[in-house]
């Protein structure tokens, strides 16, 4: 199935910040109804047809700043050898820490990313590893019992959500602060992001959530927009799938492609699936629910 025009049509609506005077969410009705869900280890092909089995960890990760960075190394410094295939060791003397800043950390063009290690994010697990293929810090966090978001690179958690920022200037001088919540589409990466070869959020393969975007990434948009702003999101999102329901049942067929992911229509999972996706044998699952991506890095450049 093709992947959806990056200019299809989308619904949007905006809201105050229940928490922060002066500032207003705009979210894309659009895809946060959709069924988009990771599907790695699960039929994903792979940001690059050569690397199929890395899912979107083939580069490293950027970090935001120093307090994603140093989130990170937390959790660094608590992965065993069993969990971590290219964990660094302790060292002759069993003294050195796992964490140490020259074991995962490297750089892009002066800013900081996760290390590249034989083609992929040094925190990937390759297939045929005992723990599971699939991302090391998210694997701990599962088997810890805590949230991946809250083990992993900003990038890593966010995709394919999208948090931007702009000021709005009005007419009467005044303003106020503009947040976006959308899809982060393949122009998300720049230009780059057409020379992908497969990306997920456009591919009706990816459209197999067993809940929509909005429930199955929960804790990653209270993240984002604050657990006010999620409750009020969630009205709106339930009202928008009202209407789907609405125009589908009455003969409004026409208007369903404005309302409608066009990749979750094509998969024809309006409104999520009951089935579980089924992952390769091998591959960390995912808790009940969760929509979360593997390691999302930027796009590579190409010659």
């Amino acid at each position: 199935m093709p992947e959806a025009p990056l200019d299809m049509p989308r619904t949007w609506a905006e809201f105050a910040d229940p928490a922060e005077d002066g500032q207003r969410f705009r979210v894309d009705l659009t895809f946060l109804t959709s069924s988009w869900t990771c599907i790695f280890g699960a039929g994903c092909q792979g940001i690059y047809a050569d690397r199929p089995d890395d899912g979107c960890c083939t580069l490293g990760a950027h970090f935001t700043d120093d307090d994603d960075v140093e989130r990170v190394r937390a959790v660094v410094a608590e992965l065993g050898e069993d969990e971590w295939q290219h964990h660094p060791g302790y060292g002759k003397r069993g003294d050195k820490s796992p964490a140490r800043s020259s074991a995962w950390l490297g750089s892009e063009d002066g800013a900081r990313t996760t290390k590249v290690v034989d083609g992929a994010c040094v925190f990937l697990n390759r297939p045929g590893f005992p723990a599971g293929a699939g991302c090391a810090l998210h694997q701990h966090a599962v088997a810890e019992g805590t949230p991946p978001h809250a083990a992993k690179p900003d990038v890593c958690w966010q995709l394919p959500l999208r948090r931007s920022y702009r000021t709005v200037e009005l007419p009467d001088d005044t303003s106020y602060l503009e947040v976006t919540i959308a899809e982060y589409d393949r122009r998300g990466w720049g230009p780059g992001g057409h020379d992908l070869d497969w990306y997920c959020s456009g591919n009706p393969e990816a459209h197999v959530g067993a809940e929509p975007v909005y429930r199955g990434s929960r804790a990653e948009l209270v993240e984002l927009m604050g657990r006010a702003a999620y409750d009020e999101l969630v009205v709106r999102c339930e009202a928008h799938l009202s209407a789907v329901r609405q125009a589908g049942s009455t003969g409004g067929r026409k208007l369903l492609p404005l309302l409608v992911h066009p990749a979750t229509a094509a998969a024809g999972t309006v409104g999520g699936r009951r089935e579980k996706v089924k992952r390769r044998r091998g591959t960390s699952a995912l808790p009940d629910g969760a929509n979360e991506p593997a390691a999302p890095p930027r796009a590579r450049r190409r010659a």
